[in-house]
């Protein structure tokens, strides 16, 4: 299970596919030049992950720089369109795509920063945003999007009606993919990125969405829950299931309910309403 959660995310990270063997995963990346910032993202997650399964450790991270093969064009070919929910298909920039039908098409760039549609927890939060604005009494309604990385969720808010998305990060590089992915889709009118810390915000949402991780996402937990309206909805992924329950106790005790949980495989998703 330790492999998978780590495939998984090297994979969202932007690798273009990996290969699994005994007590090891081997993952590619196409951009050398960040490799610091890439290196920096999965000993965070490794750490993160480490309560669960103590056999992993930092000193078995190793990197190497391979030959120019026309890396470049050869990864392309492990992304493909994705149909995530009911309403959406996401896909890379270069992708021949299939008819959409009344799909809402997300273009994404892969490899730079989280979100890509093909991790549970971003699948998770697209499919609980579905069905929270389906139940929307108001006709316009505004999100909220903490820790945003490649702005997929706050694409998504946008495409599903949201009239204005508040797009966190403190990652300068995410911010910067965010901002590239908007205007590929077009909803820059509609979505603004921001750097500002959640602990500054004063306006609260009808719908705010943050994946993470448990530790980041009990850090903000206070600013969290303070942003969310009265009967507004949270959605909280990126939850290691074994530690579902240690959110669900603080905000379950602090005037949310809970009214749906995802879960595939090892991951969680949490669609929370205030009171």
């Amino acid at each position: 299970m330790a492999l998978d959660a780590v495939s998984n995310f090297l994979i969202e990270r932007g690798s273009p596919g990996v290969v699994i063997k005994k007590n090891e995963v081997q993952a590619y990346f196409a951009c050398p030049e960040d490799s610091a910032v890439i290196r920096r993202d999965v000993q965070r997650f490794l750490r993160g992950i480490r309560g669960m399964y103590p056999e992993i450790g930092e000193d078995q991270l190793h990197w190497r720089i391979l030959k120019d093969r026309n890396w470049n064009s050869a990864w392309r070919r492990f992304f493909s369109p994705q149909k995530v929910g009911q309403q959406f298909l996401v896909a890379p920039p270069w992708a021949k795509l299939p008819r959409l039908g009344r799909r809402h098409l997300i273009t994404i760039e892969p490899g730079m920063a989280f979100g890509t549609g093909t991790h549970a927890t971003t699948r998770g939060c697209m499919e609980l945003l579905e069905g929270v604005v389906s139940s929307l009494d108001m006709k316009q309604f505004t999100a909220l999007d903490v820790g945003t990385g490649s702005g997929i969720l706050a694409i998504a808010l946008a495409k599903l009606g949201a009239t204005k998305v508040l797009a966190l990060d403190n990652d300068p590089i995410a911010l910067k993919v965010a901002e590239e992915n908007i205007r590929c889709n077009a909803v820059q009118k509609n979505v603004c990125c921001s750097a500002k810390p959640l602990s500054r915000l004063r306006r609260t949402f009808p719908v705010v969405v943050a994946n993470l991780t448990v530790e980041t996402i009990l850090a903000l937990a206070g600013p969290l829950a303070k942003r969310v309206a009265p009967q507004g909805y949270l959605i909280l992924s990126g939850i290691l299931r074994p530690k579902t329950e240690q959110l669900l106790h603080y905000f379950c005790s602090t005037g949310f309910k809970l009214i749906k949980l995802k879960q595939e495989k090892e991951w969680a998703t949490l669609l929370l309403k205030r009171k």
